[in-house]
């Protein structure tokens, strides 16, 4: 049986980060991971681009039932200290939109630098390593977690629970990392597909269809959460940033508000065209704000307003102005569903915050068991918020290893 200071399951991002932090401490450390590669999730974030932090990052761009839970760990680790470690390692990269930093080249550069700090600090990595029992003595302290793997007996006193959600099975995810927690009795919160699409049914999803690749810039919101992003209609239903964004915030049977003109009130817009004296139809005015494709189907889906499109600007009554401003600034909607986590990036829920310690992500109950990144009840918005999570919980718990 080998014999580690610390073992990870999980080579993600989160335990990739935590192997390498606590190897540079001087403990020997082994990541196990059951897939091919380490860091698949890495590899195929941002487009083949790796949306690895955002410079805005704050508490209230995370969900869990305790909100007060990744205050510490993200200011004991910034997105300053991960743009430290990419500058060392010479990593070029950009800002997009919403302080969104990307590599300028591939994700394979994240990845990448995470591997090489692992080399330096002495890490054991072993993939196609499946965990088939955990065994746990706490009276034996060297050896207080023995687990059973396909590749042989290992053994160390802190077993670190780095297995990721349950979004994309197709990467390798699995349900694993809820199964530990169980094991130790801990308490699992419900676990839901997140920022992920909606779909459609009926003559919602015919008009998705319709509408398919087109995309438009909108104002988003479920209860009191509202984002800005763009909206893409699919042939399964509605995706793009907006959705995904308001998903982390959406629950089955709740309905969504959609405002297509977040910057034009369209009662103005329509008083200002009349005063210039504009003299075309409605259709042909509102496909300068819309695509035209759109204005033709949405014009069209709605009985209130299908008469209009070929109605003259000058012809527009008051109520026609209302029915207008309720289809484009109010549209309000129920989504048959989500797509799940086949496509969802994140898993929303899991291993309860009230079982873990904030600041060492150590299990309350179960010395020398901690849990980081995503298998915790910590979701992020889009936007590089749970990287962040994954190197901020990872290099946090790192410490006390």
């Amino acid at each position: 049986m080998q014999q580690y200071d610390g073992l990870i399951i999980g080579g993600g991002a989160a335990g990739l980060m935590c192997a390498a932090v606590a190897g540079q401490r001087g403990k020997r450390m082994l990541v196990l991971e059951h897939t091919k590669k380490v860091g698949k999730k890495i590899l195929m974030s941002g487009g083949g681009r790796c949306n690895f932090t955002n410079y805005q990052v704050e508490p209230s761009h995370f969900i869990s039932k305790n909100p007060h839970f990744c205050v510490s760990a993200l200011k004991r680790y910034t997105p300053y200290d991960f743009l430290s470690l990419v500058q060392k390692h010479d990593l070029a990269f950009h800002e997009k939109t919403l302080g969104q930093l990307f590599c300028d080249r591939s994700s394979k550069d994240i990845l990448s630098i995470l591997l090489a700090e692992c080399e330096a600090a002495g890490v054991d990595i072993r993939t196609q390593c499946d965990v088939e029992s955990i065994e746990y003595q706490a009276e034996q302290q060297d050896t207080r977690f023995q687990l059973s793997t396909s590749t042989g007996r290992v053994a160390a006193p802190s077993l670190v629970v780095a297995t990721g959600g349950l979004s994309i099975p197709t990467m390798g995810a699995t349900g694993f990392g809820y199964q530990v927690a169980g094991q130790f009795g801990l308490k699992v919160e419900r676990r839901e597909a997140s920022l992920v699409p909606f779909t459609l049914s009926g003559d919602l999803l015919e008009l998705a269809q319709s509408l398919a690749g087109v995309a438009v810039p909108v104002s988003v919101s479920c209860g009191d959460a509202r984002f800005r992003e763009a909206m893409l209609f699919t042939h399964k239903g509605l995706s793009g940033p907006a959705m995904l964004q308001i998903s982390n915030y959406w629950q089955p049977g709740e309905s969504i508000e959609v405002d297509f003109l977040p910057d034009v009130a369209i009662a103005d817009c329509l008083a200002q065209w009349r005063t210039e004296g504009r003299k075309g139809e409605l259709k042909n005015a509102l496909a300068q704000l819309l695509p035209k494709r759109f204005v033709q189907a949405w014009l069209e889906h709605h009985s209130s307003v299908r008469s209009l499109g070929s109605t003259t600007l000058a012809n527009l009554s008051k109520a026609d102005t209302e029915a207008l401003g309720q289809v484009l600034h109010r549209w309000t909607l129920v989504p048959a569903g989500t797509e799940g986590y086949r496509t969802a990036e994140v898993t929303r829920g899991g291993v309860s915050t009230d079982e873990v310690s904030s600041k060492t992500f150590e299990a309350k109950s179960v010395p020398g068991l901690y849990f980081i990144g995503e298998v915790l009840d910590v979701t992020g918005w889009l936007g590089g918020y749970n990287f962040q999570w994954a190197w901020a919980s990872g290099h946090c718990a790192a410490q006390y290893l």
